[in-house]
């Protein structure tokens, strides 16, 4: 398998975990252990989309385009890192916590425990590695 075709994967990976989080996190009572702002699900959605969209740019758009320039590339990359750290703030819901005044973790219906926040956000940050090394050493 080439390294293109492998960014390829990860971009849907990305845009499917993107949007699994906005429609998980969309409810009034999300799972885990603590509430979490709904700021950061919405700048995780938006910075999410926007890296998305840019990101397609670069890797469709020949590198003489507006489109598929330097600088799109560079927005999209820090696109990415945003949404992925966003990510990593959405599992600290899952965070474990002792004491008497701490609430018991909710479910949701999607998965019981974290496995799923883990699984996509743990690869969004692989896979913005990836994205990034793609990036710089002219791989896509």
């Amino acid at each position: 398998m080439s390294f293109p075709i492998v960014v390829w994967i990860l971009t849907a990976l990305a845009a499917v975990a993107i949007v699994l989080t906005r429609l998980r996190l969309s409810g009034e009572e999300a799972a885990g252990q603590f509430s979490i702002s709904r700021r950061i699900s919405l700048v995780h959605f938006g910075a999410g989309m926007v890296a998305l969209v840019l990101w397609l740019g670069v890797l469709v758009a020949p590198e003489d385009s507006l489109i598929g320039g330097a600088v799109v590339g560079i927005v999209a990359i820090a696109a990415w890192w945003v949404t992925a750290v966003c990510g990593l703030l959405i599992l600290a819901r899952w965070l474990p916590a002792k004491g008497r005044h701490v609430p018991e973790a909710s479910g949701d219906g999607w998965s019981d425990g974290p496995g799923l926040s883990l699984l996509a956000h743990l690869g969004m940050v692989v896979g913005v590695l990836v994205f990034t090394y793609a990036y710089l050493a002219a791989a896509v």
